[in-house]
């Protein structure tokens, strides 16, 4: 340290008053001219690779939730830098995808212009937030060096048998013109744009998620992630062990009896149409009195009867017109008989087989055995249609096993198989494994685990994303774009508009699609559809460390030393799809010999959301924050810490205008004190035992992302050392700075350097604190027993009777005197303790 009289008056910012804009913009220019964010890749010690989901810069700027996500980021970011890691913090923009095409198309701006000047005013806004953001490492995935290693990512599933094309019934929005995920869709409606979402079948092109499911889930085992993300996870990817049992469909032609609606008999042929069903319950096969598939089903027109077909059709015609989602949470029943039987191989009973709505193509295998008496929507159902319902589960208080069901039984516990055959009086647990092996030793079924989880649509049919590097050929088939002819760059297309039927706009461009093939140098056309944004983010992470490398997606040496990512923070939104999707393609990088590591992130943690005056912040509500409007008139430090106390990271808080100027008041306060600090003479010691107190707190807060209590803590010192107007000292004062510095940073990096400090506050170590002086404050209490004192104890000051006995109690000179339990104990606080014996 040295004095700080000549710094004061060398100084470009007016010591006698605290101004924002003028020390910000101090401390913004010399970070950049000084390069005091730039991260030292190569040879920086201790690497900390400090993450945060990037922005779509789909919108005319940043909104306050962006900066709320970032702040939290950089705050923790910096904290690291302090503890004397070598912190790499970047950023880059999610550009691609239909966010930024709508909003292309609302402003009437070509994409390929209006994004570029979104990114320069989200730079512009992010700088001014004061991120410790390396720049030199910015990207887009909009740019061609960027998606070039999108589609070469491509190419390396289509090589290992991941990739593949299929006809697929898909979540398809009629306003926004393009495929939804199934989470897209809410209530029926498209979560974007509220049109009442339909079902196409499109030609599409798939990942095999799949194939890692078991691995995805398994791995969320030790993850150190939000438990809410990694539930999330789990649900998402959905595990079901069970067993897929073989129904034989009787043979029409050969049919003796008399078709109904509920049971038929008849004779079969040897060779009967094989209908497969997943269930988790195989006990209860017993009970399976119908069958249900999708109306998707690929076996659906085979097996439908003349007499059945009109009905068939129709109803088929209608189920095309809902939406995935919406077939999945409708209650009212719905469905057609199709006129046909299969044989329940446990009762060698026919029972007839349906159409219907609640079941999907995209679980399991398209058809269920239909167990009413213990399952709510096939009970639901076979009331409706009035089919069987029979049981076979009954719990210990159930005496007649043949009584009429009025709701379907669903308890497992302590439940035993009836009217089962030679599995009647199995308690339900063993019954599963037996039924199972029996199926397995008659050939007509095996235990089998499922997902929920499917395979990756990643096909877009829209103008604004990474062509598929995809081509056809009329000799050779489907050909993959050879690695060395890489990107397959984007035209400009002047119509950029989807249309309404299916097809990508880039189809209406013949001059770009209409190529040679690559293979055999005839004819051929590109795959005109692009790929899902969730590609381009889901390996954004590996470039970053690597983004100024042309010749490869990521250098082999940087990303062994700064992969996998330290820590990741990001929206809950994202917590399934986006990290989902992240962790299949570093798996799948991983098992090619591309890098060493199968999970892409080490910590994850999902922040909160803000809202405004107790509501969602909209633009219609008219109560939308803009970071602009609030950095101008309070600055970015006061900005960025009043967001951090507005409540827990990690859940949020409510935005509101006459609160921020507590905290602006903190950091005026902070100006002064440091600036009138004396060095002459000691601190106080009280003021120390509390300023060892903060920095214990402060330094446990901010790995917990518990930033809004780290703040009160520093604001609680704040007052202890102003208190009764007293002078404080340089030395209670400065680790203050120090502590204050990840949240306000601008004018952490200004009082620093007035108080002497030599280069940037990040560049020096965070205070330590001393474990007898961060301790609780002690007070000597006098115990007295049967009114003589007998001894003292030490104690917090708010210590309850309780405490003080089980203390007193705990000191042998003292217990000695108290032979058994007390008849009277007298606590008087901060004083006395007297316990009459």
């Amino acid at each position: 340290m040295t004095d700080s009289t000549d710094r004061n008056a060398a100084s470009p910012v007016d010591p006698a008053a605290y101004d924002p804009a003028v020390v910000e913009r101090k401390w913004q220019d010399h970070w950049e001219a000084r390069g005091t964010n730039h991260t030292d890749l190569g040879g920086g010690a201790s690497p900390f690779y400090a993450l945060m989901m990037f922005p779509y810069p789909s919108a005319e700027g940043l909104h306050v939730g962006n900066l709320f996500a970032f702040t939290g980021n950089d705050i923790y970011g910096r904290f690291q830098r302090l503890q004397g890691h070598t912190v790499f913090e970047p950023l880059g923009y999610d550009a691609f995808g239909i966010h930024s095409e709508n909003f292309a198309l609302k402003v009437g701006v070509h994409p390929a212009d209006l994004i570029p000047k979104n990114i320069d005013n989200f730079r512009r806004q992010l700088k001014r937030g004061g991120l410790m953001v390396d720049w030199r490492h910015e990207l887009s995935t909009t740019d061609p060096s960027y998606y070039k290693w999108t589609q070469w990512i491509f190419l390396q599933l289509y090589k290992r048998g991941l990739a593949y094309k299929k006809r697929a019934a898909v979540n398809w929005c009629p306003n926004d013109k393009t495929v939804l995920a199934n989470e897209q869709v809410i209530a029926g409606e498209c979560e974007r744009c509220g049109a009442k979402v339909e079902q196409r079948f499109l030609e599409q092109w798939f990942f095999r998620i799949t194939d890692y499911a078991g691995r995805l889930l398994a791995n969320l085992d030790w993850l150190d992630w939000s438990e809410s993300t990694k539930l999330a996870q789990r649900n998402w990817i959905g595990r079901s062990d069970g067993a897929e049992i073989t129904f034989r469909v009787q043979d029409l032609e050969e049919f003796t009896g008399t078709a109904t609606i509920g049971i038929a008999t008849g004779e079969f042929s040897a060779n009967p149409i094989e209908i497969r069903v997943f269930t988790t319950r195989p006990d209860t096969l017993f009970g399976a009195t119908y069958l249900v598939l999708a109306p998707e089903h690929p076996l659906v027109d085979g097996l439908t009867t003349d007499a059945q077909r009109d009905a068939v059709g129709e109803y088929k015609a209608a189920t095309a017109k809902q939406d995935i989602v919406s077939r999945k949470v409708n209650k009212e029943k719905t469905g057609v008989f199709s006129g046909a039987f299969a044989i329940n191989p446990a009762t060698q009973q026919p029972i007839p087989i349906w159409v219907a709505d609640y079941v999907l193509m995209e679980y399991g295998t398209g058809a269920i055995m239909a167990v009413p008496g213990h399952d709510e929507r096939d009970f639901e159902f076979a009331t409706v249609f009035d089919l069987p319902i029979v049981r076979v589960v009954a719990g210990p208080e159930i005496v007649d096993s043949h009584a009429p069901l009025e709701v379907a039984y669903t308890e497992t516990d302590g439940g035993r198989l009836v009217n089962s055959g030679e599995f009647t009086g199995m308690p339900v647990a063993d019954a599963k494994r037996a039924v199972s092996d029996w199926l397995a030793a008659h050939g007509q079924g095996r235990g089998v685990v499922n997902y929920r989880l499917h395979d990756w649509c990643i096909s877009r049919q829209r103008y604004w994303g990474p062509p598929i590097p995809i081509v056809y050929c009329e000799k050779c088939g489907t050909v993959p774009v050879p690695e060395s002819d890489l990107p397959v760059e984007l035209p400009y297309v002047e119509d950029f508009r989807p249309g309404d039927d299916g097809v990508s706009p880039l189809a209406r461009v013949e001059s770009w699609y209409r190529i040679a093939c690559p293979s055999c140098g005839g004819t051929a056309r590109r795959e005109t559809d692009v790929s899902d944004t969730f590609l381009d983010s889901a390996w954004y992470f590996l470039r970053y460390p690597s983004s100024d490398v042309d010749d490869e997606p990521f250098d082999p040496t940087l990303t062994r030393k700064w992969l996998p990512v330290t820590s990741y923070i990001g929206g809950n939104e994202h917590a399934v799809l986006h990290l989902l999707y992240s962790r299949f393609i570093t798996m799948v990088l991983h098992d090619a010999g591309n890098i060493d590591f199968e999970e892409p992130y080490r910590r994850f943690r999902a922040h909160g959301t803000i809202v405004r005056d107790g509501a969602k912040m909209s633009k219609s509500r008219g109560n939308v924050v803009n970071p602009d409007e609030y950095v101008e008139k309070w600055g970015a430090d006061t900005f960025r810490t009043y967001l951090m106390f507005l409540g827990p990271y990690e859940e949020g808080g409510d935005f509101r205008d006459q609160s921020i100027a507590g905290v602006r008041r903190f950091l005026d306060k902070l100006w002064t004190t440091v600036l009138e600090s004396s060095t002459v003479g000691a601190a106080d010691p009280q003021v120390m035992r509390k300023l060892h107190q903060t920095i214990k707190k402060v330094s446990e807060d901010i790995p917990a992302l518990s930033y809004n209590t780290a703040i009160a803590a520093m604001m609680e010192f704040m007052n202890v050392v102003r208190r009764g107007n007293r002078d404080a000292h340089r030395d209670e004062v400065l680790p203050l700075v120090q502590l204050a510095a990840p949240f306000a940073p601008h004018i952490a990096e200004e009082l620093w350097e007035r108080a002497g400090g030599n280069g940037s506050v990040f560049d020096v170590r965070w205070p330590a604190y001393d474990p007898a002086l961060a301790a609780d404050e002690l007070i000597t209490l006098a115990v007295q027993v049967n009114g003589k004192t007998r001894g003292t104890i030490q104690v917090a000051p708010d210590a309850t009777q309780e405490i003080a006995f089980a203390a007193a109690m705990a000191e042998a000179s003292i217990a000695k005197f108290v032979t058994g339990p007390p008849k009277k104990i007298i606590f008087v606080p901060r004083r006395l303790l007297n316990v009459v014996a």
